[in-house]
């Protein structure tokens, strides 16, 4: 029931102003000093300073707010994962678990690394199937990387515990989790490395950017070394020098640093997480629970170890849609002024495998693909009101029952 008691399809749709769910919240007036500081001088290089740079700072926050020993931050959540798979010294060829539900940037990494992806089913929940997990993780397999595709927590005990009998490290691709916990424990510090996003569309946004935690020494050497500290910059990176003395000129140099810009930017954002993730999950559940009360929807629920800091809402199309229907779904919805799409029926969704052809030969996954052609993504930003919400929600009802009755 909706919380005014009325039934959800009651709420009628009305033609009122749609809600802009694409703008980010204002970069906090903290920063804006320092911003023109770094422009007034230039200094926009992260080792341009002997210490106390902007990114180095933020390094350090990053580390102390999710509980970890090392942040690294670069350029991008996917130049993280890339850096992660390189710093495990993984051998050339190494087959990699990962995800069939996630964006075309995880796998992409994991090529990047010269390493093999094997694509793992994903259930109607969004979550790794652990049937299909188990039974693809035999001896070939080196790592395993796990999206935590739009910030739904697949069944990360089982997960852990199987990595641990084979020996294997785990990565979390957090880029959408920041703030999500498993356990009370901060998601992305469950692994070896966790990888997270700054792009506009995350928790936090500086348009572009990444960073990685770990608590492994070497692994953080290793990164930081590939991430560009050439010569001796890694010296302005604290700790691990014995470490960065045995690496120096063995690894190659990606360049894939963040710049003093970026990180001056996130940094007073840094203290609007908890809000931010206190505020999207009252949204996400408020709208959940309207959509729950329409027979053609479903919003699938949390996993019970898992605490949820979603900035954008997914939901099934139940029952015996037709892709004629799901289609008209979509349009519909669009034209109330509330963009859903369909992942499996957007054109070149970077999120449905099949789109994937830069792997060459493709498995055949049908849970994910049966999954992906009735599930529905919309935007759901933690600054909306109550009357946005209920705009959105309105108009998705709507647009349900009348493509469905």
């Amino acid at each position: 029931m909706a919380p005014d008691g009325q039934s959800p399809a009651s709420h009628a749709y009305a033609p009122r102003t749609a809600p802009n769910c694409y703008d980010a919240e204002p970069i906090p007036a903290s920063a804006r000093a320092e911003i023109e500081r770094l422009l007034s001088t230039g200094d926009l290089f992260r080792y341009t300073a002997p210490e106390g740079a902007p990114v180095a700072l933020l390094e350090a926050e990053f580390a102390e707010m999710l509980g970890a020993r090392y942040a690294l931050a670069v350029a991008s959540c996917s130049a993280a994962l890339f850096l992660s798979l390189k710093a495990l010294d993984l051998s050339r060829g190494a087959r990699v678990l990962i995800p069939a539900f996630t964006f075309a940037a995880v796998p992409s990494a994991v090529v990047h690394a010269d390493c093999v992806p094997v694509l793992v089913e994903v259930g109607s929940n969004y979550r790794i199937d652990m049937a299909d997990f188990e039974a693809k993780f035999d001896d070939s397999i080196q790592a395993v990387l796990i999206s935590h595709m739009r910030g739904h927590t697949s069944d990360m005990d089982a997960i852990i515990a199987l990595c641990e009998k084979h020996g294997v490290p785990l990565i979390e691709d957090a880029a959408h989790s920041l703030g999500t916990l498993w356990h009370g424990r901060n998601i992305g510090t469950l692994g070896k490395v966790g990888c997270f996003s700054f792009q506009s569309y995350k928790m936090i946004n500086a348009g572009e950017g990444g960073i990685m935690v770990t608590d492994d020494p070497e692994i953080a050497a290793r990164a930081v070394i590939m991430s560009g500290a050439y010569e001796h910059n890694w010296k302005k990176h604290p700790g691990l020098q014995n470490s960065y003395h045995l690496w120096q000129n063995k690894l190659p140099l990606y360049n894939t640093r963040m710049q003093n810009l970026s990180a001056t930017v996130i940094r007073p954002q840094l203290a609007e997480l908890p809000r931010r993730v206190r505020d999207g999950l009252a949204n996400h559940d408020y709208v959940a629970d309207r959509l729950n009360g329409h027979p053609a929807l479903d919003v699938p629920p949390a996993l019970a170890p898992e605490t949820r800091a979603p900035d954008s809402l997914q939901f099934n199309l139940t029952g015996d849609w037709t892709d004629a229907e799901a289609l008209a779904f979509q349009d519909a919805c669009k034209a109330r002024g509330v963009s859903v799409q369909v992942f499996g029926l957007s054109q070149d969704n970077a999120r449905a495998f099949w789109n994937w052809q830069f792997l060459g030969d493709l498995p055949e996954l049908p849970q994910t693909r049966a999954m992906l052609m009735r599930a529905c993504d919309t935007r759901l930003p933690a600054r909306l009101t109550r009357d946005d919400l209920d705009y959105i929600a309105d108009a998705i009802l709507s647009a349900a029952s009348e493509i469905r009755g």
